[in-house]
């Protein structure tokens, strides 16, 4: 039988909100990452008390049974292993706190999951890109449009995430500096490079008129600057109007370009790691993997004997 909550037997609320409490003040967790897994755990827990089980005295099996659930409702490999990553944590954390006797949640195996390979755009597909977002500047002069170049023109220039970029301050746009300080995940701090031509898009931007605030993109949102959601879909009218596929262009591909094509023109992995923000560098390393794919179909085109390998003996 149940009994209310209390401070030795919290409430399912109570103890999401402990753990996203302690992600935030000793890891520095992002307000979208602790809104995630507060949507993840909420489903997890709801889970449990349907099944009446209490997420402190409960064992391996439950666990096991609810990562089941997600596969049967259509979850992918890579969303089910972050889930689990987020309910591992969650339960370290009661177990940690004195609020349950041990992690259910240790013997658990994650969904087995391939390696996909991240979208790129070439290196001319960026270029046409960036040639439609400079003719609808220039045909329409609108601040809407310049802020669109200075976006694209930005985040191909430096790889940031884009949370990070859509919440640049205003005072990034006049830097004297040719490195941008970004915070990143987890609350770690890194220098970005600018190259010229960033520079120039973001000072063209602020010389529009437009709203004045703290932010290098102001709009009005709940932020108070520019959302991922309208950033993502005015790109894809950029990539329409360059005749790219809107499906194959946003913002996590520009930096996965930026990325790639420092790398394909010979950058040490380790510096783009830490363009990236990337704590692992095994995060990186999914670019070689792009580059193999590459060499691999340069090598089967132009081989001179590629064909012969092809004929039957």
């Amino acid at each position: 039988m149940s009994t209310a909550p209390t401070s030795e037997n919290p409430s399912g609320e109570a103890l999401i909100q402990g753990y996203l409490d302690m992600l935030a003040a000793e890891r520095g967790a992002a307000a979208n990452t602790l809104s995630a897994y507060r949507r993840d755990l909420s489903d997890y827990l709801a889970a449990l008390t349907r099944d009446g089980r209490d997420p402190v005295r409960i064992e391996a099996g439950p666990v096991r049974a609810y990562m089941a659930d997600l596969e049967t409702r259509g979850l992918s490999a890579a969303s089910a292993a972050r889930r689990l990553s987020c309910i591992r944590g969650f339960h370290r954390f009661l177990y940690a706190e004195g609020f349950a006797e041990g992690d259910p949640s240790a013997p658990v195996a994650a969904p087995r999951k391939g390696r996909t390979l991240p979208k790129v755009l070439s290196v001319t597909e960026v270029d046409a890109l960036l040639a439609a977002a400079r003719g609808q500047a220039e045909a329409d002069g609108t601040g809407r449009s310049r802020r669109m170049l200075c976006l694209i023109e930005l985040l191909y220039a430096t790889g940031l995430r884009v949370s990070e970029l859509i919440a640049l301050p205003r005072a990034a746009g006049s830097t004297r500096e040719r490195y941008l300080v970004v915070k990143g995940k987890g609350g770690r701090e890194r220098l970005v490079p600018l190259t010229e031509m960033a520079r120039a898009a973001m000072r063209d931007h602020l010389a529009r008129p437009g709203p004045d605030g703290p932010w290098l993109f102001p709009a009005d949102s709940a932020s108070g600057h520019l959302t991922r959601q309208s950033f993502a879909r005015d790109l894809k009218e950029v990539a329409a109007a360059a005749g790219l596929r809107p499906d194959r262009v946003s913002p996590h591909v520009l930096r996965h370009a930026f990325a790639s094509h420092l790398l394909q023109n010979g950058a040490d992995l380790r510096i783009v790691q830490e363009l990236l923000g990337h704590a692992d560098i095994a995060t990186t390393q999914i670019y070689t993997h792009i580059l193999d794919e590459r060499l691999k179909g340069m090598v089967r085109d132009l081989h001179p004997l590629s064909d012969a390998e092809d004929e039957p003996a």
